[in-house]
């Protein structure tokens, strides 16, 4: 095979993956309810009050949800991680996609 037939195998390769990847189908009118509990640490607002907690709002979509999935199987540590981790533990994949929406809904600054 020449090396153009295998540049366009790994396009479509490639174009097959993304979309697993970089979205998910959270629902952020449900992750509002659900991110009460957050609210303590993070704001209503997603804008932390306390400067050792990040703030949420107008973070990636993606990365909310990798982040919290880490929490939650034990692989993201050091920092806060003992209090994410305990908060994260019940969480869903569900329950991950649609706080992660809303977050990511949010303006960055919290307006």
């Amino acid at each position: 095979m020449k090396l153009k037939h295998y540049a366009i195998v790994g396009l479509f390769a490639l174009g097959a993956a993304v979309p697993a990847v970089s979205s998910a189908a959270g629902d952020a009118a449900a992750g509002k309810t659900k991110a009460a509990v957050c609210a303590a640490c993070h704001n209503l607002n997603g804008v932390a009050q306390i400067p050792m907690y990040p703030n949420l709002a107008g973070q990636h979509e993606q990365y909310l949800v990798s982040s919290l999935k880490a929490y939650r199987d034990k692989q993201r540590n050091g920092g806060m991680a003992a209090i994410m981790q305990g908060q994260a533990a019940a969480l869903s994949d569900a329950d991950i996609d649609d706080l992660a929406a809303y977050y990511s809904s949010l303006p960055a600054g919290g307006n």
